[in-house]
């Protein structure tokens, strides 16, 4: 489905009744992309059976070396799984952006906070 950019909520001093991101039907075969700022956080909950993992790029290098992606097992029917924050020098793009894809939608809710 190709790239997919998603919105960060803010968290406020008030609070943040954090909703999942609207009208978008998650994809396996698509990569989405966050601006990340470094203080970005993730929130995945799963009620399908099946687990999911989530990945997310790393497009740094160090001492020539590529870091590895980092992986996040979102478990099946009961996951509820909170995953951040994201360096920038390790985690973001050329464009300031954090990239992951998914193994397993069904039954899969997104939702982005930032502090």
């Amino acid at each position: 489905m190709g790239d997919v950019r998603l919105t960060v909520q803010k968290v406020l001093k008030a609070g943040l009744d954090l909703t999942d991101v609207g009208g978008l039907a998650v994809a396996a075969t698509s990569t989405y992309l966050v601006r990340n700022d470094g203080r970005t956080f993730l929130h995945f909950k799963k009620t399908a059976a099946v687990i999911c993992t989530v990945t997310i790029q790393t497009p740094a290098t160090l001492g020539g070396y590529a870091v590895a992606d980092q992986d996040v097992v979102v478990p099946a029917t009961t996951g509820d799984i909170h995953c951040g924050p994201f360096p920038k020098r390790i985690f973001n793009d050329g464009n300031n952006d954090l990239k992951f894809t998914l193994s397993d939608v069904d039954g899969l809710t997104v939702a982005l906070a930032k502090l």
